[in-house]
């Protein structure tokens, strides 16, 4: 099945569908590469997905074992290296304030740090992540 269709939109904008749920996004080329920075760009996306794989995993994990996850939120920096153009550092910190014993909070951060996007990423993308516990 196909998972997502995308357009094309001018300027250097794109329509992503997720076909199955028919939700949509927007992206936007960033302003430091001619674009208007009016949405996410496509990098944002990127790093914004290994941010959002490393919750969901530790939330599949949390409910397979029966576990109270908390409250967990993060913020994270994407930094680009020029030449060639890519990213070069994703910073995740990670606020998470829980009840869980020690052991368990360090499961679920091996869960979190080998989450399939972290996995998918180039190794050369340098992933700062850090969790203050609350």
């Amino acid at each position: 099945m196909i998972t997502s269709s995308i357009k094309y939109i001018h300027p250097l904008k794109t329509n992503a569908t997720h076909n199955r749920s028919g939700n949509s996004l927007i992206t936007d080329a960033p302003i430091d590469n001619n674009g208007e920075g009016a949405y996410f760009s496509p990098t944002d996306l990127a790093a914004t997905s290994l941010a959002s794989c490393m919750l969901t995993v530790m939330g599949i994990y949390a409910d397979q074992n029966n576990l109270e996850l908390g409250e967990i939120k993060c913020d994270l920096q994407k930094e680009m290296a020029a030449n060639p153009r890519r990213i070069k550092v994703i910073t995740i910190n990670i606020d998470w304030k829980t009840n869980l014993p020690e052991n368990e909070i360090q499961k679920l951060k091996n869960v979190a740090l080998n989450c399939p996007v972290s996995k998918s990423l180039h190794p050369e993308i340098e992933q700062n992540i850090s969790f203050k516990m609350l």
